[in-house]
């Protein structure tokens, strides 16, 4: 069975038809694509809300803050900004009627009544930010647009952008051309819009748990194996949706756990279609793009040659099937040398029956499933596979996971895992009693620890703060 990079700039939308923006993807081929940074912060400290939004800035979890040095970076081609101007930006939306035709169900608002249903975006209503703009929490009408008193009628999160020229309408009319016409349960709704002079803002469903990632990664309580497979279930059949069943083939490709988010049940949604791009059609095998993504997710085959399938999706989503079965993020330099990319880390006990215990995140402490770990593992080895070929469809792993779902063979209860657990034990205490004792000998004879240490030639830590690699600008050949 033939069973992926973080926030990612969308390519070009200028009208919604797809051939133009295809016309427009060869047009920029040798444009090239560097790393740049985003970020954070900033987009509550003006007087006037900011309008762009893109890859980050809907992933708003229960924790507000999004300054982690551990999380995973984008990958975003780097725009001059004389290239962004004003010109541009106005001659985006000179035709926003007939690119929002697809979306005219939606809901229009104008700015004051989003301003109000979020409390003036006061601090408070703030449930996210990302390098683009911001997400605060907010109460309309049931079945309109009038701001109403919080904790009433409809509970929204709305989106804003910060002023990023053409680039940033670009991301807009993304979200609103792909979310106004997709209509899934795992998929995040999207309410309505506002575009009024030079603000771009949108309303979506409310997700009261926030993202995958802020449960996964940053909760002092680890999140059960029900859930996570519930969670991994979900998520496959939103892409599974996307890339079988729309009446347009779409590829997300920016499929990451920041970009899942999840209702009061733990139900997951897809959020974000800033990147999303219309599947290749007739006998075409691929979309040829610029390179967009986040450091740890993009399948290398998308790196190298910018052509971008369903596959990528399906790598991306092994490489987040593997951070939900292992507890650890996709880049991570903050881990000792050779753990700082999880997908390399993992490959070779993904192959070994017996060395997958090695792989899971040792907080469930034993309470997972043995085959569904052993499935799971299997699973996203299929995704992760060098050949794209080789890569199941996303229709397949929805079935693969549905078997998975509430199996009782806990690990916990085996002997084997309670074995290997007081091993595990053994080993860890012999080498602490083995520090202490050297350590013992070393003050004896009026030497530190520390001094050792500078003496080796080592550091006093073996872990480092990331330090993102910086790549020249080089011809790609298939860009937008």
């Amino acid at each position: 069975m033939g069973v992926g990079l973080d926030a990612i700039q969308v390519e070009t939308w200028d009208d919604g038809k797809s051939k133009e923006r295809k016309d427009e993807d060869h047009e920029t081929e040798d444009t090239g694509c560097w790393i740049r940074f985003s970020i954070f912060g900033g987009c509550i400290s003006r007087s006037k809300v900011d309008s762009s939004i893109s890859g980050t800035s809907t992933n708003y979890a229960e924790s507000k803050s999004t300054n982690d040095t551990s999380r995973d970076q984008p990958l975003v081609p780097a725009v001059s900004s004389s290239t962004t101007s004003n010109a541009e930006s106005n001659s985006s939306t000179t035709n926003i009627g007939d690119e929002l035709k697809v979306a005219s169900h939606l809901r229009k608002f104008t700015f004051n009544e989003l301003k109000t249903a979020t409390r003036n975006f006061r601090p408070e209503s703030l449930l996210g930010e990302g390098g683009f703009g911001c997400v605060f929490k907010g109460w309309i009408e049931e079945n309109g647009t009038a701001p109403v008193k919080p904790g009433t009628g409809l509970t929204v999160a709305v989106k804003t952008l910060n002023h990023d020229g053409l680039q940033g309408h670009k991301e807009w009319m993304a979200e609103v051309n792909f979310l106004g016409d997709l209509l899934h349960p795992n998929l995040v709704k999207l309410i309505g819009y506002c575009i009024e002079d030079d603000q771009r803002l949108l309303a979506y469903e409310f997700m009261p748990r926030g993202s995958l990632e802020n449960h996964l990664f940053r909760r002092s309580l680890p999140l059960p194996w029900s859930i996570r497979m519930k969670i991994a279930l979900g998520a496959a059949k939103g892409l599974a949706f996307l890339h079988e069943e729309a009446l347009r083939p779409v590829i997300y490709r920016d499929f990451k756990t920041s970009n899942i988010l999840l209702d009061a049940d733990y139900n997951a949604k897809l959020s974000d279609f800033g990147l999303a791009k219309d599947g290749p059609e007739g006998d075409k095998t691929h979309v040829s793009t610029r390179v967009m993504g986040t450091y740890g997710y993009a399948a290398p085959e998308y790196v190298m040659t910018g052509h971008l399938t369903s596959r990528s999706d399906v790598y991306s989503y092994g490489v987040v099937l593997l951070e939900m079965l292992t507890g650890r993020r996709s880049m991570d330099k903050n881990r000792p040398n050779g753990e700082h990319n999880l997908v390399e880390w993992a490959r070779p006990l993904l192959g070994e029956r017996r060395k997958f215990y090695c792989l899971m995140d040792p907080r469930l402490e034993g309470h997972f499933s043995i085959k569904g770990a052993q499935k799971a593992a299997q699973l996203a080895q299929h995704c992760l596979s060098r050949d794209p070929k080789a890569r199941p469809k996303m229709s397949e792993i929805v079935e693969v996971l549905k078997a998975l779902q509430n199996l009782k063979d806990m690990a916990s209860s085996s002997s084997y895992f309670q074995a290997m657990q007081a091993e595990r034990s053994a080993s860890n205490s012999n080498a602490k009693n083995s520090l202490r004792t050297q350590a013992g000998s070393l003050s004896r004879n009026g030497q530190s620890l520390r001094n050792l240490s500078v003496a080796n030639g080592s550091h006093a830590s073996p872990y480092h703060r990331f330090q993102p690699p910086q790549l020249s600008p080089k011809p790609n050949g298939n860009q937008p």
